[in-house]
Protein backbone atom coordinates (compact mmCIF):
# COMPACT_ATOMS: atom_id res chain seq x y z
CA UNK A 1 0.00 0.00 0.00
CA UNK A 2 1.37 3.35 -1.12
CA UNK A 3 0.12 5.12 2.24
CA UNK A 4 1.47 2.89 4.35
CA UNK A 5 4.96 4.82 4.69
CA UNK A 6 2.74 7.72 6.18
CA UNK A 7 3.24 5.40 9.85
CA UNK A 8 6.81 6.81 9.56
CA UNK A 9 5.44 10.06 10.91
CA UNK A 10 3.67 8.09 14.02
CA UNK A 11 6.93 6.57 14.52
CA UNK A 12 8.93 9.31 14.28
CA UNK A 13 6.07 11.45 17.24
CA UNK A 14 6.12 8.58 19.43
CA UNK A 15 9.86 8.98 19.54
CA UNK A 16 10.30 12.62 19.95
CA UNK A 17 9.46 11.85 23.92
CA UNK A 18 11.65 9.57 26.12
CA UNK A 19 9.34 8.78 29.50
CA UNK A 20 11.71 6.52 31.23
CA UNK A 21 14.84 8.93 30.35
CA UNK A 22 13.05 12.85 30.96
CA UNK A 23 14.07 13.50 27.72
CA UNK A 24 11.44 15.61 25.01
CA UNK A 25 12.37 17.11 22.17
CA UNK A 26 9.13 18.41 21.09
CA UNK A 27 9.55 21.72 22.44
CA UNK A 28 9.59 24.64 20.00
CA UNK A 29 7.97 25.27 16.46
CA UNK A 30 11.25 24.25 15.15
CA UNK A 31 10.79 20.69 16.04
CA UNK A 32 7.33 20.75 14.93
CA UNK A 33 8.39 21.54 11.57
CA UNK A 34 10.93 19.00 11.68
CA UNK A 35 8.71 16.15 12.26
CA UNK A 36 7.31 16.37 9.12
CA UNK A 37 9.40 14.64 6.22
CA UNK A 38 9.06 16.61 3.32
CA UNK A 39 8.48 19.76 4.99
CA UNK A 40 6.30 21.67 2.35
CA UNK A 41 3.20 23.64 3.23
CA UNK A 42 2.13 21.87 6.47
CA UNK A 43 5.80 22.22 7.77
CA UNK A 44 5.37 25.91 6.96
CA UNK A 45 1.92 26.28 8.54
CA UNK A 46 2.55 25.43 12.22
CA UNK A 47 2.74 27.51 14.73
CA UNK A 48 3.41 27.62 18.99
CA UNK A 49 -0.15 25.93 19.35
CA UNK A 50 1.08 22.71 17.37
CA UNK A 51 3.43 22.12 20.17
CA UNK A 52 0.69 21.29 22.89
CA UNK A 53 -1.45 19.59 20.63
CA UNK A 54 1.18 17.45 18.86
CA UNK A 55 2.11 16.17 22.30
CA UNK A 56 -1.57 15.34 23.66
CA UNK A 57 -1.63 13.31 20.00
CA UNK A 58 1.65 11.90 20.60
CA UNK A 59 0.66 10.52 23.96
CA UNK A 60 -2.83 8.79 22.02
CA UNK A 61 0.18 7.43 19.44
CA UNK A 62 2.34 5.86 22.18
CA UNK A 63 -0.73 4.23 23.91
CA UNK A 64 -1.57 2.36 20.68
CA UNK A 65 2.06 1.10 20.28
CA UNK A 66 1.95 0.19 23.83
CA UNK A 67 -1.48 -2.13 23.62
CA UNK A 68 -0.28 -3.71 20.67
CA UNK A 69 3.22 -4.52 22.24
CA UNK A 70 1.35 -5.81 25.05
CA UNK A 71 -0.84 -8.25 22.96
CA UNK A 72 -4.25 -6.10 23.41
CA UNK A 73 -4.67 -5.77 20.05
CA UNK A 74 -8.88 -4.58 20.88
CA UNK A 75 -7.60 -2.11 22.93
CA UNK A 76 -4.30 -0.86 19.91
CA UNK A 77 -7.61 -0.94 17.36
CA UNK A 78 -9.87 1.00 18.97
CA UNK A 79 -7.61 3.64 20.21
CA UNK A 80 -6.34 3.79 16.35
CA UNK A 81 -9.92 4.32 15.26
CA UNK A 82 -10.36 7.19 18.05
CA UNK A 83 -7.90 9.04 16.07
CA UNK A 84 -9.15 8.08 13.02
CA UNK A 85 -12.45 9.35 14.01
CA UNK A 86 -11.31 12.97 15.30
CA UNK A 87 -8.83 13.31 12.76
CA UNK A 88 -10.09 12.39 9.34
CA UNK A 89 -7.91 12.38 6.01
CA UNK A 90 -8.60 13.35 1.97
CA UNK A 91 -7.63 10.72 0.14
CA UNK A 92 -6.53 11.36 -3.64
CA UNK A 93 -5.38 9.61 -6.63
CA UNK A 94 -1.74 11.44 -7.31
CA UNK A 95 1.11 11.48 -9.67
CA UNK A 96 3.63 13.64 -7.93
CA UNK A 97 5.12 14.35 -11.61
CA UNK A 98 6.13 10.21 -11.18
CA UNK A 99 6.40 8.82 -14.75
CA UNK A 100 7.15 4.97 -15.70
CA UNK A 101 9.93 3.68 -18.03
CA UNK A 102 6.83 4.86 -20.71
CA UNK A 103 6.65 8.38 -19.61
CA UNK A 104 3.11 7.86 -17.88
CA UNK A 105 2.20 8.90 -14.57
CA UNK A 106 2.89 6.40 -11.16
CA UNK A 107 -0.55 6.65 -9.82
CA UNK A 108 -0.90 5.97 -6.32
CA UNK A 109 -2.93 6.76 -3.39
CA UNK A 110 -1.83 10.19 -1.37
CA UNK A 111 -3.45 11.86 1.48
CA UNK A 112 -4.39 15.83 0.80
CA UNK A 113 -3.70 18.15 3.64
CA UNK A 114 -6.90 20.15 3.86
CA UNK A 115 -6.98 19.93 7.58
CA UNK A 116 -6.88 23.36 9.94
CA UNK A 117 -3.67 23.73 11.58
CA UNK A 118 -0.45 21.27 11.18
CA UNK A 119 -1.08 19.16 14.15
CA UNK A 120 -4.14 17.76 12.81
CA UNK A 121 -3.06 17.05 9.04
CA UNK A 122 0.01 15.68 10.94
CA UNK A 123 -2.21 13.47 13.21
CA UNK A 124 -4.56 12.51 10.33
CA UNK A 125 -1.85 11.69 8.22
CA UNK A 126 0.15 9.75 10.86
CA UNK A 127 -3.08 8.05 11.82
CA UNK A 128 -4.06 6.47 8.53
CA UNK A 129 -0.44 5.33 7.69
CA UNK A 130 -0.51 3.53 11.15
CA UNK A 131 -4.01 1.63 10.47
CA UNK A 132 -2.31 0.80 6.72
CA UNK A 133 0.09 -1.06 8.88
CA UNK A 134 -1.81 -2.52 11.32
CA UNK A 135 -4.09 -4.26 8.87
CA UNK A 136 -1.59 -4.99 6.48
CA UNK A 137 1.06 -6.23 8.52
CA UNK A 138 -0.75 -7.37 11.62
CA UNK A 139 -1.16 -5.42 15.22
CA UNK A 140 1.64 -7.32 16.18
CA UNK A 141 3.91 -5.83 14.20
CA UNK A 142 3.86 -2.35 16.34
CA UNK A 143 6.13 -3.09 19.40
CA UNK A 144 7.86 -0.84 22.17
CA UNK A 145 12.04 -1.13 22.45
CA UNK A 146 12.88 -3.90 24.92
CA UNK A 147 16.11 -2.18 25.54
CA UNK A 148 15.54 -0.43 28.68
CA UNK A 149 15.57 2.80 29.34
CA UNK A 150 14.68 3.22 25.80
CA UNK A 151 10.89 2.41 25.23
CA UNK A 152 11.12 3.87 21.61
CA UNK A 153 8.08 2.51 18.96
CA UNK A 154 9.29 0.84 16.03
CA UNK A 155 7.56 -1.27 13.39
CA UNK A 156 8.70 -4.43 12.70
CA UNK A 157 8.83 -5.33 8.82
CA UNK A 158 10.99 -8.38 9.65
CA UNK A 159 10.23 -11.68 7.54
CA UNK A 160 9.84 -13.46 10.77
CA UNK A 161 8.09 -11.48 13.04
CA UNK A 162 11.14 -11.21 15.36
CA UNK A 163 12.12 -7.61 15.70
CA UNK A 164 12.53 -6.50 19.68
CA UNK A 165 14.39 -3.62 19.38
CA UNK A 166 13.97 -0.14 17.56
CA UNK A 167 17.52 0.07 16.48
CA UNK A 168 20.73 -1.96 16.21
CA UNK A 169 22.49 -0.12 18.88
CA UNK A 170 19.57 -0.92 21.65
CA UNK A 171 20.02 -4.76 20.04
CA UNK A 172 23.45 -4.85 20.54
CA UNK A 173 22.96 -3.01 24.19
CA UNK A 174 20.85 -5.99 25.33
CA UNK A 175 22.83 -8.45 24.28
CA UNK A 176 25.98 -7.21 25.78
CA UNK A 177 23.48 -6.77 29.30
CA UNK A 178 22.14 -10.01 29.00
CA UNK A 179 25.69 -11.71 28.28
CA UNK A 180 26.83 -10.29 31.25
CA UNK A 181 24.46 -11.12 33.12
CA UNK A 182 24.79 -14.31 32.64
CA UNK A 183 28.64 -14.43 33.49
CA UNK A 184 28.00 -12.74 36.74
CA UNK A 185 24.90 -16.00 37.34
CA UNK A 186 27.84 -18.91 36.38
CA UNK A 187 30.58 -16.72 38.30
CA UNK A 188 27.91 -17.41 41.29
CA UNK A 189 27.06 -20.69 41.20
CA UNK A 190 30.89 -21.52 40.57
CA UNK A 191 31.78 -19.67 44.20
CA UNK A 192 28.52 -21.78 45.30
CA UNK A 193 30.23 -25.46 44.26
CA UNK A 194 33.22 -24.37 45.39
CA UNK A 195 32.28 -23.49 49.08
CA UNK A 196 30.40 -27.41 48.91
CA UNK A 197 33.32 -28.93 47.86
CA UNK A 198 35.85 -26.98 50.42
CA UNK A 199 36.33 -29.09 53.87
CA UNK A 200 34.23 -27.59 56.33
CA UNK A 201 36.62 -27.68 60.14
CA UNK A 202 33.74 -25.86 62.35
CA UNK A 203 32.15 -29.91 61.10
CA UNK A 204 34.10 -31.72 63.04
CA UNK A 205 32.97 -33.91 65.78
CA UNK A 206 33.49 -34.07 69.23
CA UNK A 207 35.30 -37.30 69.15
CA UNK A 208 37.47 -36.04 66.28
CA UNK A 209 38.28 -33.09 68.80
CA UNK A 210 39.00 -35.40 71.74
CA UNK A 211 41.51 -37.55 69.30
CA UNK A 212 43.66 -34.12 68.76
CA UNK A 213 43.79 -33.35 72.42
CA UNK A 214 47.67 -33.99 73.79
CA UNK A 215 47.35 -37.68 76.10
CA UNK A 216 48.86 -35.19 78.85
CA UNK A 217 45.86 -33.40 79.54
CA UNK A 218 43.47 -36.31 79.36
Amino acid sequence: MELAYYSDLAVRLVNSEQPARGADTLTSVEAVRELFAAGGQAARRAADADVTRLRAVRTRLRAVFEAAAEGDEVRAVDLLNALLLEFPVSPQISGHELRDEDGRPHWHMHIADYAANASAGYAATASMGLAFQLTELGADRLGICEAPPCRNAYLDTSTNRSRRYCSDRCATRANVAAYRARKRLDADQSGRDRRRERPDDSGRTADAAQDSTPATER
